[in-house]
């Protein structure tokens, strides 16, 4: 009897915990609100701003990048074994200061062997010298003949050639010793270093890459119908998406010939120095292609909600929330209304 009457009464316990369970969830046990409008308090407007529409010059982004103006690949203009490399990739160089090493034992000698020979080719020189003085005294007293003194001065005439042809070869073996110390042709910075001591340097084979961080620009091919209205010394702004920075920059050169494949004019702008920025990197150059009629509004009256943009307009006196689509910022801390508001329209704060 007892079992019978547990069978029955915890499927009807289950049943009726169900139903509450399914009552509660459809909201029968919370507190109803009557429907109708929730109208919102009059507001003051104090703090709201007028869309304006104002002529805007329209700048254009071209793709550019940085550059070094003074920029140098080192190489040997010998053939020789590398005894030591003195710098790395981002060091520092003053002009004239020693960057590289080659083994210059060979050379040593060959100055050595040129000044030995100007010694011994003066010396002769100052035999012949003698010697042609004493023949000038007997010629003058007829003891010896014209033929004589003739080769006397024959002879002084070919030491003093040979005495400059033994200086110049001593010149030249001190300019070829000179050649095994590779120095800074200028104030730089170190890109890369291609050879490491052990190695054989050879004639125009690239050793390091040198590049003077205080002289950047900015290089950008910039169309045609741009470019021709661009000239030197016009001032423009360079954006450095990857420093996050806006600088300004100064047109140096436009190359007077049109890339034929993409119609356009290479561009060289000269920018201020920058201890963040470096050759290679992306840049955008900031050209101005013309103005259009734009509605403006405070860029701080735009709220972002994912990837939707709203404000809060003001109409018979209360707040609407209203979408808007936004375009670019202009420099003055505005930014353009593509659709969503007219000319006139009072917008209030961000809540």
């Amino acid at each position: 009897m007892k079992k019978s009457l547990n069978k029955i009464v915890v499927p009807l316990l289950a049943i009726a915990a169900l139903l509450l369970m399914i009552a509660w969830m459809a909201g029968l046990f919370s507190e109803k609100i009557q429907p109708g409008v929730n109208r919102p308090e009059p507001l003051s407007l104090d703090q709201a701003v007028a869309v304006i529409a104002a002529d805007v010059t329209i700048i254009e982004k071209v793709p550019a990048s940085v550059e070094a103006t003074q920029a140098t690949l080192v190489s040997s203009r010998l053939m020789a074994r590398i005894t030591a490399v003195h710098v790395r990739a981002g060091d520092t160089v003053a002009r004239g200061e020693l960057m590289l090493e080659l083994e210059n034992s060979d050379i040593k000698a060959q100055v050595q062997q040129a000044e030995a020979n100007v010694r011994a080719v003066s010396a002769r020189l100052k035999e012949a010298r003698q010697t042609l003085k004493r023949v000038k005294d007997l010629q003058a007293g007829g003891v010896v003949s014209v033929a004589d003194l003739d080769k006397a001065v024959a002879g002084h005439e070919t030491l003093i050639a040979e005495l400059a042809a033994a200086r110049q070869a001593l010149e030249e073996s001190r300019t070829a010793l000179t050649y095994t110390e590779i120095v800074a042709p200028f104030n730089g910075r170190i890109v890369d270093r291609f050879a490491e001591p052990g190695d054989t340097a050879q004639p125009g084979t690239k050793l390091l890459a040198l590049y003077n961080p205080l002289n950047l620009r900015v290089e950008a091919q910039v169309r045609e119908h741009l470019a021709l209205d661009l000239e030197v010394g016009q001032p423009l702004k360079v954006e450095i998406p990857s420093l996050n920075k806006i600088v300004d920059a100064v047109i140096e050169e436009r190359v007077p010939a049109a890339d034929p494949g993409s119609r356009s004019f290479l561009v060289k702008a000269g920018v201020a120095f920058d201890k963040d920025m470096l050759p290679g990197m992306y840049a955008r150059l900031l050209v101005p292609s013309g103005s259009e009629r734009q509605l403006l509004i405070p860029a701080d009256r735009v709220a972002h909600v994912g990837q939707l943009d709203l404000v809060w307009v003001v109409k018979g006196g209360h707040s609407y929330r209203r979408f808007v689509r936004i375009g670019q910022r202009v420099n003055d801390g505005q930014i353009e209304i593509l659709s969503g508001l007219a000319e006139g329209d009072m917008i209030l704060p961000v809540p």
